[in-house]
């Protein structure tokens, strides 16, 4: 199982921060913080080499909340040492980088 360390989720969320304008553009479904845990989530699924079985699925439309929850789900275990991913996802939603 691939694990993520925080200084690389950490890394994530800067680089999505720097690239917020750029994302929103071209993904306009949703509220700018939804597109934007969106692609922290697809990043996170890529990045840990999640199959289809281990994929958050949801139901409805999700929203903020949604995607952070998932997104702490797929964490759970897969983090090389505890870390809060909350306060790295708040300063990505913030901009403040």
């Amino acid at each position: 199982m691939t694990k993520i360390s925080e200084k690389r989720f950490a890394q994530i969320c800067e680089g999505i921060a720097r690239d917020r304008e750029s994302i929103v553009k071209h993904n306009p479904l949703g509220s700018d913080e939804e597109v934007l845990l969106w692609m922290l989530l697809s990043v996170l699924i890529t990045y840990l080499s999640l199959s289809e079985l281990e994929t958050p699925c949801f139901t409805g439309t999700p929203d903020s909340d949604t995607y952070k929850k998932a997104i702490e789900f797929i964490l759970k275990d897969r983090r090389e040492t505890d870390f809060d991913p909350g306060e790295h996802i708040d300063r990505m939603l913030s901009g403040m980088v």
